[in-house]
């Protein structure tokens, strides 16, 4: 008898065990299903993908699909049709990531319903219907911006006197000789184009605001981040935060993956 119920009472124990590994397992496929994992990176105006390297590097390790749109800056539609082409590669939700010019390219591209939310990087986070330029005249210049007037052929480029200080002043001056060589220059059209609808007025929306912004004015950063609801991390960066502080924008993307399906 005692036996009997020496043997009751070790089935109760493993059927506890198994019954608390059962709701461990189901409680992990639960968080997993709500953790986007696929993310998009898209680079802004005078900049290329490289930029993206460490922070590519970070997610990858932490089992993200990462993929970097390399956008021609050739036309505002153009550059929304690349960052679309990175994105059909992917299976699933994605999280739409985008620096300066790069911004306006997610507000367009990511009203598709695979993007379950965005993160804009010291960008632009236009409304339906407004420019780049209205955005850029909206507010009192940035003394120290390189932002030149357009070429003959219709593009503009940063100027190399104030690349370093006004684009990436907390980088060193080998890494912005490298990024002023290789920049991407951007077609002046792309600024007076409109987005047809600002998808942060759908998604949820995440924003970072480099303090030491010189390229994009704080002020107007932190105004579109608060106009797109979105949960707003300041860091002291330059406008190249994404690079100076690669970790930092990474966590914030993690977030953004953490939580854009709850």
């Amino acid at each position: 008898m005692k036996n009997v119920l020496q043997l009751k009472k070790n089935r109760g124990i493993v059927f506890k065990i198994m019954l608390a590994l059962l709701i461990t397992l189901s409680a992990n496929t639960l968080f997993a299903q709500k953790q986007v994992k696929n993310i998009v990176l898209v680079h802004g105006a005078f900049a290329d993908g490289s930029g993206w390297e460490e922070v590519y590097k970070i997610l990858k390790k932490k089992g993200f699909n990462v993929s970097v749109a390399a956008n021609p800056n050739i036309s505002f539609s153009e550059d929304v049709a690349a960052a679309k082409r990175s994105m059909d590669r992917l299976d699933g939700q994605i999280i739409l990531v985008g620096h300066s010019y790069g911004g306006a390219i997610i507000t367009e591209a990511g009203n598709s319903d695979k993007v379950a939310g965005l993160v804009y990087i010291a960008a632009f986070a236009p409304d339906a219907g407004e420019t780049l330029l209205q955005l850029v005249q909206s507010g009192p210049p940035t003394p120290n911006s390189g932002i030149e007037t357009p070429s003959a052929d219709g593009f503009i480029w940063y100027g190399k006197a104030k690349f370093h200080s006004g684009f990436c002043a907390d980088l060193s001056k080998e890494k912005a000789d490298f990024m002023y060589d290789s920049q991407v220059p951007i077609a002046a059209s792309a600024f007076g184009a409109t987005v047809s609808k600002a998808a942060w007025k759908t998604k949820p929306s995440w924003y970072v605001v480099a303090t030491d912004d010189q390229t994009v004015p704080i002020e107007g950063a932190r105004f579109m981040a608060k106009r797109a609801n979105a949960k707003i991390t300041e860091i002291k960066a330059s406008h190249a935060v994404y690079v100076s502080q690669a970790k930092a924008v990474a966590d914030v993307i993690v977030r953004a993956a953490n939580e854009s399906l709850k």
